[in-house]
């Protein structure tokens, strides 16, 4: 049963396997950041492919093509909140797309 949708923002990030911050993977440097940030969730998903500012082609179908695949960090709260973790993504310097999507929240 759904109840009364609340409005929210979602944050999409979208960055490479293989990106790093400080030796960890900065898919997973944005999970804890959102976490110690108290944001209501954060979900990474890993792409099977894709390709971005440098046109080249990555799938998990050839071994050869498959390093550097898209992982998407998709983060859900109230905008207030998004909007104050947005710093966090600047001191990462980040280097993938960073989108922000208004949302309804039903659950």
């Amino acid at each position: 049963m759904a109840g009364a949708a609340v409005k929210g923002l979602r944050l999409t990030i979208l960055v490479g396997e293989d990106d790093r911050w400080r030796h960890r993977p900065m898919y997973t440097e944005l999970v804890h950041r959102a976490h110690a940030a108290g944001l209501a969730g954060a979900t990474v998903l890993r792409g099977v492919e894709g390709f971005g500012t440098h046109s080249r082609i990555h799938t998990d179908r050839l071994l050869s093509l498959a390093e550097e695949l898209p992982m998407m960090v998709l983060i859900v709260d109230a905008e207030e909140r998004i909007r104050a973790f947005l710093p966090q993504l600047a001191e990462l310097g980040l280097e993938g797309l960073v989108m922000l999507d208004p949302v309804e929240v039903i659950r």
